[in-house]
């Protein structure tokens, strides 16, 4: 189950995160009246309720109009967009299912079709972060506590593609400003700025930050960094920002394809059956994926619960964390996730906390391994990063996975023994 290459259809697992449609409804009625919108003003068509992602194999291409023109008139099925995965060979239908049918009856109905590789729902994902305080550049402690300045004498990052895939990020702060080489949004009809952009304006300074910028320098600030808008706020006021397996799914695609080496996915919801296909190719194409945790000790949510993803798990300036209890997973990452001081719209920063922002230090990390080591493959980082890690108290009894808290310059120190880490 927790396992990228094993692409079986698990179901909605239970997660904290709610998901944007319900499964409950009347018997399925195909071939009746047909279906009605259920539009949701102001929303992206992306986030919009109750809607499927139907996959259809390469092998059929010919037939995709014919197949789609079918299943509309026999499930009565509105379609609302389709889009290719070119990474895994498949073209997505996106439908939106009546308010009389049975989302999961329709799900179980065409994954028993042979035409169809993979139907789910299009569910909801949110970014993986907790509030925020008054901004205190002098607070700024990941990089010390990572021992980054140390591993910065050797590498910065120089040239390593980063994807941050989470809402915007505001290009025109001063620590960004010529920090992103690409931007892309895969969110229609949500608000196309990307300055009011909060949690990815944070994520993208904490992995890449200039240096000399008005407020602490990144982990990774030589790195080139991609901006792929995949999440969305409901309203400026918004604690967190919303995505759907339709938007992540669009985003994940376009990293593989545009060669990016580094994937920060801080953002987390249920377990995902057509995100983990496109995670497992990313892997086999070379790319480190690092995903946020959820705040459950039994629990580390999808996409980090994949065993090709590394984990990050948010711990305090002195290196405190709750030891979780993940079955299955051999290692989790810890990095600076409490009250860390990270960029914000309109040139000015603050105090922002959860696994959100420790997977950013995480990323980072693993972009100054890459500049060292350019044709590093993802198992080969995870081994570097683990084997260097300072194993915190209480974290490797029987039957719980290690955490350990990332040591940048022993890391970087294990591909470049130039480095001296005192």
């Amino acid at each position: 189950m927790r396992s990228a290459k094993q692409w079986r259809l698990s179901g909605v697992a239970a997660a904290v995160l709610a998901v944007l449609f319900g499964c409950a409804g009347s018997p399925d009625r195909p071939g009746s009246s047909p279906a009605t919108a259920i539009d949701e003003p102001g929303v992206p068509k992306q986030l919009q309720a109750r809607q499927i992602i139907v996959a259809l194999p390469d092998r059929l291409r010919s037939d995709w109009p014919a197949i789609s023109r079918d299943l509309q008139a026999q499930y009565r099925l509105r379609p609302v967009g389709e889009f290719p995965l070119t990474s895994i060979g498949v073209q997505c239908l996106v439908f939106q299912v009546p308010a009389d049918q049975s989302i999961a009856g329709i799900i179980g109905r065409l994954n028993a079709d042979p035409r169809v590789a993979l139907a789910q729902p299009n569910q909801n994902f949110e970014g993986l972060q907790g509030g925020a305080t008054h901004p205190y550049r002098e607070l700024a402690y990941g990089a010390k506590l990572l021992r980054v300045d140390l591993a910065h004498r050797a590498s910065t990052g120089r040239d390593v593609a980063v994807a941050v895939i989470d809402t915007g990020a505001d290009t025109d702060h001063p620590d960004l400003r010529g920090q992103i080489a690409q931007i892309a949004t895969f969110v229609e009809g949500g608000e196309p700025s990307f300055r009011s952009d909060r949690h990815g304006t944070a994520v993208a300074g904490v992995i890449g930050a200039r240096a000399g910028g008005g407020g602490s320098e990144g982990i990774a600030p030589g790195a080139r960094l991609t901006v792929l808008k995949s999440c969305w706020y409901s309203d400026p006021a918004a604690s967190k920002a919303r995505c759907s397996s339709w938007t992540l799914a669009k985003a994940v695609d376009h990293a593989i394809t545009h060669r990016i080496k580094v994937l920060n996915l801080s953002l987390g919801g249920p377990m995902d059956d057509l995100l983990a296909r496109l995670l497992a190719a990313a892997e086999r194409n070379g790319i480190i994926v690092v995903a946020a945790t959820l705040d459950n000790p039994l629990d580390p949510g999808f996409p980090a619960s994949l065993d090709t993803v590394i984990p990050a798990v948010a711990c305090d300036a002195n290196g405190r964390v709750a030891a979780p209890r993940w079955p299955g997973i051999p290692f989790a990452a810890v990095a600076p996730g409490v009250e860390v001081v990270a960029p914000a719209p309109n040139a000015s920063y603050t105090l922002m906390s959860g696994s959100s922002l420790a997977a950013a230090h995480v990323t980072g990390v693993a972009a100054l391994l890459l500049q060292q080591t350019p044709q590093a493959t993802p198992d080969r980082i995870r081994t570097v990063l683990r084997a260097t890690a300072r194993p915190l108290a209480g974290s490797t009894p029987a039957g719980v996975p290690r955490l350990g808290l990332l040591d940048a310059c022993a890391a970087v120190a294990r591909q470049n023994p130039t480095l001296a880490c005192p």
